[in-house]
C-alpha cells in the first residue's frame, strides 16, 4: 500500500524525518500546540499550520488505506480482482478515483441492466463488444438479436433484444473510472453554473436577488457564491443547474469506446453512448462535481471563519479592571452589573433611562453612585437594543464626572446563548438570565478570550453560511481555534475559568474541574509542580500543559513565563554563568542578546528553544495580544433611516468574508465593504486589508431600508 509519511513530505515539501517525528510525537498523546512551541528540535521547526496540514492529510490517507482494505475484499470475494486492478487500487491518493475503480463491483439497486442480465441478454451484450474493432465485417445484429426473443422474459422482438443490450452496455461504460476522470475534469474546467429565480418572486423580493440570472464558470465560483447559490436552492427561491457541452462529451465518448467502421454497430454504440451520458454518467457526475465544489466552499468558508474567530479571540483585552457592563433595553430597562477587577460579579441593579424625565434622572444618580463607590474604570455596553440611546445617556452621566471612566459598545452576540447556558447557570445559579448576559457583555471588554471561550463558537456572529457547512468539519476547525488561540497567549492559572483551562494542551474537562476543585480547596497555586498535585492530572498532561500556565507572584519568576518546566536547569545554568539570580535575569537582556547560545546546546535542548527562551527572558508574561482601541459611533446616528449617502463614519468590522467585510457602525444592521471598495488597489483577500475587531472609517454609498442593506465603502476615493 502507500508509504503514507513519504507522500506527505512530497506534498508538504518537508523532510520525512520531520513527518515521522511529529507523527511519532502525536501518536504520544502530544497536542499541535506544544509540538510547534516545545519540540522545535524533533519536528525542524514546523509551525502549528503545517502540523495540522500534516495530522489532516495523514487522517485522509489513513482512511483511504481502510477503504482499500474494504474494497479488495469486497471484490476478491467476487472472484473478479486481478492483479491490475489491485494495483491501481493500491496506487490511490484520492478517495474520489478509489470509488470510481470499485464502481462496476459495488452492489446497487435494480437498474435496466440489471433487469436486461436477468432476462439474459449479458451473452447478446459481450457478442455486441467483439465486434467492436477494426477488423469486424458488415453484419445483421438483429438476427443475432432475434436468438433472444422470449415471450415469457418479455423480450418481443430483437430490437428489444438489443436496447436491453444496449442497456447493460451503457452501464458498463457510465462505470469505466478512466472514462468517469476525464468527463469530470471536463465538467470541473469547461461546466457552467447557472440560476435563475422563480417565477413565484418578484425583483426585489428575495435576499437572492443578485442569482436572477446568474451564469459563471466551476472553475471560477466563488466559495459564497456557491453556498448562496445552494441555500436559494434549498430554500426553493433558485433553479441551480450545472450544464456543460453535451456534443463535446458524447464525441469524446465516441472517440475513446468506438473502434469499427460497421455502420449498424456504429450506430447501435452511437446511441448507447448517448444513453450513457445523458442517463447515467451526466447525473452522476454532476453530483460529484456539485459535491466537490460544496466540499471546497464549505473548507474556504470554515478557514474564513476560523481566521474571523482568531481574530475575535485575540481581540486587544481593556484590562482587568473594575467595570460596569450594561446590557441596554428600552421597556424593560438596562441591566447593569458590577465587576472587580478580577472578573468577579459584586452588584446588579436595573435603571430606567429610556422611560421618563423622572426615571431618567433617577438613572443618571444610580449610575454615578455605582461609578464612584466601586472606582468603575471600564464601561461596556451591549450592542443590542437600545445600545445607541444607552450610550447617549452614559455620556450625558460621564459629562458630570471629573474621573471619567472608558465607555465602549461591545459586540454582544452569543452573549444571550451563554446565559441560558449549564456554564452560565452553573456560574450565575441565582441570577436572572439578563444579568448573566450583562456580565458576559463586561468580562468581553475585560479579557475576551477568557469569556468567548464559555461560547460556541458557532454563536459568536463571525461567519458566513456557517449552517450551510460540514457541521462535524466546522466544530473540528474552530475548536482549533479556540486551542490554538489559548495556548498562544497563555492562560492564568489561578484566576483561570473551568471552561478556559479546558482548551490549554493536555487538559481535559475533567482535569480542568480538577483545577479549579483543587485551587478552590487549597488556594492559589505557587509553583507549576504543584499541578502533579491535582487529580488525574499525570506527568504526561503537565509536561503538555505547563509551560501554557502562568503563576503570577509565585516561588519562581520563571511560572510566569512561556519557558517550560523542562528547560528551568538551562536558564539557571545561563543565569549562574551571567552572575545573576533567576529573579533577576529578566533585568539583564542585553547580558542575555550577548550569549553564545550554541555552549548550552544539549541532545535535548536545541538551538531555537533557547532562542525562544531568550525571548521569552526578554519580556516576560507579556500578553501576545495588541493594544486596546475602541470605536467612536457618530452621535445623531442611531438608526438605518438615519443615514444618508456621503456620510463618513467610524465603525468595527465585525466580520470578514471572501466578499468583503461587514462593520458596525451603531445602527443595528452592520454595512458591508465590498472587496473592491477595500482599497485604492486590488484586493484578492479581504484578510491581508482588515480583521474582525478592527477599527475603520467608512463612507456611505447606498442604503437599502426595504432589504435593511447598507454599503459602505474603505477607499480614499470614495471619502
Amino acid at each position: 500500500m502507500l508509504n503514507i509519511p513519504q507522500i506527505i513530505a512530497q506534498e508538504l515539501d518537508i523532510s520525512l524525518s520531520q513527518v515521522n517525528n511529529a507523527l511519532t510525537l502525536l501518536s504520544e498523546g502530544a497536542t499541535i500546540p506544544f509540538i510547534a512551541r516545545y519540540r522545535k528540535e524533533r519536528t525542524g521547526s514546523l509551525d502549528e499550520i503545517q502540523l495540522r496540514d500534516l495530522a489532516d492529510r495523514f487522517t485522509y490517507l489513513q482512511e483511504l488505506e481502510e477503504r482499500k482494505t474494504t474494497i479488495l475484499e469486497a471484490i476478491a470475494s467476487q472472484g473478479k480482482l486481478t492483479e491490475t486492478l489491485k494495483g491501481k487500487i493500491a496506487s490511490c491518493l484520492q478517495k474520489t478515483e478509489l470509488e470510481d475503480l470499485y464502481l462496476p463491483y459495488k452492489p446497487k439497486r435494480r437498474t435496466r441492466a440489471t433487469i436486461a442480465r436477468e432476462k439474459g441478454l449479458q451473452p447478446l451484450a459481450e457478442f455486441i463488444k467483439s465486434l467492436n474493432h477494426p477488423q469486424t465485417k458488415p453484419l445483421s445484429l438483429e438476427s443475432e438479436a432475434a436468438k433472444y426473443i422470449s415471450a415469457e422474459k418479455e423480450i418481443l422482438s430483437a430490437e428489444d433484444a438489443l436496447a436491453g443490450a444496449a442497456d447493460i452496455l451503457a452501464e458498463e461504460v457510465s462505470e469505466k473510472a478512466e472514462l468517469r476522470a476525464y468527463l469530470r475534469e471536463y465538467l470541473l474546467d469547461e461546466g457552467v453554473f447557472s440560476s435563475r429565480i422563480k417565477e413565484d418572486y418578484p425583483p426585489g423580493s428575495t435576499k437572492f436577488e443578485m442569482y436572477r440570472n446568474f451564469q459563471v464558470q466551476v472553475k471560477n465560483i466563488a466559495p459564497h457564491n456557491l453556498l448562496a447559490l445552494l441555500r436559494g436552492e434549498g430554500e426553493k427561491v433558485l433553479k441551480f443547474e450545472l450544464s456543460c457541452n453535451d456534443e463535446f462529451a458524447i464525441s469524446y465518448l465516441e472517440s475513446a469506446e468506438i473502434n469499427t467502421k460497421v455502420p449498424a454497430v456504429r450506430s447501435l454504440y452511437q446511441g448507447m453512448l448517448k444513453d450513457a451520458f445523458h442517463r447515467l454518467l451526466k447525473p452522476s457526475l454532476t453530483n460529484q462535481v456539485r459535491s466537490e465544489k460544496k466540499a471546497y466552499a464549505e473548507v474556504e468558508s470554515i478557514k474564513t471563519f476560523a481566521a474571523n474567530l482568531r481574530e475575535l479571540l485575540l481581540s486587544p483585552p481593556a484590562g482587568m479592571k473594575p467595570t460596569l457592563a450594561i446590557d441596554p433595553g428600552f421597556r424593560t430597562g438596562c441591566k447593569v452589573a458590577v465587576l472587580d477587577e478580577t472578573g468577579k460579579f459584586l452588584k446588579y441593579q436595573a435603571v430606567f433611562p429610556h422611560q421618563s424625565a423622572k426615571q431618567r434622572s433617577e438613572a443618571r444618580q444610580a449610575i454615578a453612585h455605582l461609578i464612584a463607590k466601586y472606582k468603575i474604570e471600564l464601561i461596556a455596553i451591549g450592542n443590542g437594543t437600545a445600545s445607541r440611546e444607552t450610550d447617549e445617556f452614559i455620556s450625558e452621566v460621564l459629562a458630570t464626572l471629573e474621573s471619567k471612566p472608558i465607555k465602549v459598545i461591545v459586540n454582544e452576540s452569543g452573549a444571550s446563548v451563554y446565559s441560558a447556558s449549564e456554564v452560565a447557570i452553573a456560574e450565575f445559579r441565582d441570577l436572572d438570565v439578563t444579568v448573566r448576559g450583562a456580565i458576559s457583555i463586561g468580562r468581553r471588554l475585560q479579557d475576551p478570550l477568557a469569556e468567548l471561550v464559555k461560547i460556541d463558537p458557532k454563536s459568536i456572529g463571525v461567519g458566513q453560511y456557517q449552517h450551510d457547512v460540514d457541521g462535524k468539519l466546522l466544530k473540528q476547525k474552530l475548536e482549533e481555534t479556540v486551542e490554538s488561540c489559548v495556548n498562544y497567549v497563555g492562560v492564568d492559572l489561578n484566576t483561570a475559568s473551568k471552561e478556559l483551562l479546558t482548551f490549554v494542551s493536555g487538559v481535559t474537562p475533567t482535569v480542568a474541574k480538577n483545577i479549579v476543585t483543587y485551587r478552590n480547596n487549597n488556594g492559589a497555586f505557587k509553583n507549576r509542580k504543584q499541578l502533579l498535585k491535582v487529580s488525574k492530572l499525570g506527568p504526561k498532561a503537565f509536561e503538555q500543559a505547563a509551560g501554557f500556565l502562568r503563576i503570577r507572584g509565585g516561588d519562581n519568576p520563571l511560572d510566569n513565563t512561556a519557558v517550560h518546566p523542562e528547560s528551568y536547569g538551562v536558564v539557571q545554568a545561563i543565569a549562574s554563568s551571567l552572575e545573576v539570580s533567576l529573579a533577576r535575569i529578566t533585568q539583564a537582556s542585553d547580558r542575555l542578546k550577548a550569549i553564545d547560545l550554541n555552549q548550552y546546546v544539549t541532545d535535548t535542548v536545541g538551538l531555537p528553544t533557547l532562542q525562544d527562551i531568550i525571548r521569552e527572558l526578554e519580556k516576560p508574561g507579556r500578553d501576545p495580544r495588541a493594544e486596546f482601541e475602541y470605536a467612536t459611533f457618530k452621535e445623531g446616528i442611531k438608526e438605518i433611516t438615519d443615514l444618508k449617502p456621503g456620510m463618513e463614519l467610524e465603525g468595527i468590522v465585525t466580520n470578514v468574508a471572501n466578499f468583503g467585510a461587514f462593520v458596525d457602525i451603531g445602527v443595528h444592521h452592520d454595512g458591508l465593504v465590498h472587496i473592491s471598495k477595500l482599497a485604492d488597489r486590488f484586493v484578492t483577500d479581504p484578510k491581508q486589508i482588515v480583521k474582525v475587531g478592527q477599527v475603520v472609517k467608512v463612507r456611505v454609498l447606498e442604503v437599502n431600508e426595504k432589504l435593511k442593506r447598507i454599503s459602505l465603502s474603505m477607499r480614499l476615493d470614495d471619502r
